[in-house]
């Protein structure tokens, strides 16, 4: 977990770290989705913000 509590959006917008906390609440947020769905779309889709998005869209 990230000690710098004024991160709250990723430093690079087009990747998704699921290794930081700060980044799972804004990606869960801004993507609509829980914590689980976005891991799973990082695994499958990998780390590209767009690719996890279309993933998520095409998956519902």
């Amino acid at each position: 977990m990230s000690d710098n509590k004024t991160k709250i959006k990723p430093q690079d917008s087009s990747k998704i770290n699921i290794n930081e906390d700060y980044e799972v609440q804004y990606w869960t947020k801004t993507l609509g989705c829980t914590k689980q769905e976005l891991k799973n779309a990082v695994e499958k889709a990998g780390v590209s913000a767009e690719a996890v998005r279309k993933f998520l869209k095409e998956d519902k």
